[in-house]
């Protein structure tokens, strides 16, 4: 769901001074939550708009949103100013945080000609999965905020409704993605995100349709799986391109997505990203979010 910034809210919001945040260990602190709540609940259209966010997120259906920002990232740049403004909208959903001690809140995914192509920071397809899969307590939300898009126009970003990909699985699959099986990637100088969990189950959750889908493409090529669980994994692969749904993010677009609901990727990267200046290549910037948050600060 895309959501557009009424005329009236974007003008207070150019106008309100938010402070500077403080950290409490990786979370976004309590106080600076309530700093920002009262300053922006005080502004017309803001509850509403927040509403809307959170229903998208939350409600029947729903999974992902996309808060159009770009008149307020042209007003004020993408410096402190609007990256407290983001993060104030973050924390109408849950509490923003950084599970990386380099970042202390927002992580920089530039574009890196000669990394691997297959990652965030890399030129190829990110196939679909989920931000620290082997994690046991993940991101409940991973949020995306485009600095800037590909200038040569490739890179859209892509989500698939993951428990309706389930739900089309055979029988015989699905009960295979619940067995801890699985595994990915290294667990190494992370923050709360709980301990490495290694093997996991790919259906995490007791009930149909609830949990986290712990799925990451690239456990299909870099795991060492029997033959049944790859191809069980391989069938939720399928699945989750025949769902999905693509889209480009514009400078200043917010992408929030519900770990719990979607997976999210990327298509390449148009040809020719060698040519391009390093400062002028796509740049997003990535906050991830903890839920339930504090009464009163985030539904």
């Amino acid at each position: 769901m895309f959501i557009d910034i009424p005329r009236k809210l974007e003008g207070a919001l150019i106008d309100l001074p938010l402070p500077p945040w403080e950290l409490e260990g990786s979370f976004l602190a309590k106080s600076t939550m309530e700093e920002y709540r009262t300053e922006l609940t005080a502004t017309r259209r803001f509850e509403e708009t927040a509403a809307t966010l959170r229903h998208a997120l939350t409600g029947e259906g729903g999974g992902y949103a996309v808060l159009r920002l770009g008149n307020l990232a042209k007003a004020l740049g993408t410096d402190d100013r609007f990256l407290r403004l983001a993060a104030a909208f973050a924390a109408e959903v849950a509490v923003p945080f950084s599970p990386f001690p380099r970042w202390p809140l927002w992580k920089d995914i530039g574009v890196k000609v000669d990394k691997d192509p297959g990652k965030s920071s890399g030129i190829g397809y990110n196939a679909f999965h989920m931000d620290l899969v082997n994690g046991t307590r993940p991101p409940d939300y991973t949020t995306l905020l485009c600095v800037r898009p590909d200038p040569l126009g490739g890179g859209p970003s892509i989500l698939s409704d993951a428990h309706a990909a389930v739900a089309r699985l055979s029988a015989n699959s699905r009960a295979l993605l619940t067995e801890t099986a699985y595994n990915y990637g290294t667990f190494f100088d992370l923050h709360s995100v709980g301990e490495e969990y290694k093997p996991f189950p790919i259906l995490d959750g007791s009930d149909p349709g609830q949990g986290f889908v712990r799925f990451t493409a690239k456990m299909l090529e870099r795991s060492e799986l029997g033959q049944a669980h790859a191809d069980a994994a391989r069938e939720l692969a399928e699945e989750l391109v025949r769902g999905q749904v693509s889209f480009m993010l514009e400078p200043g677009d917010y992408l929030i997505v519900n770990q719990r609901r979607f997976l999210h990727g990327r298509e390449a990267l148009h040809s020719g990203q060698e040519a391009v200046p390093a400062a002028d290549r796509r740049l997003l910037l990535q906050l991830f979010l903890r839920a339930p948050a504090s009464p009163g600060l985030a539904a």
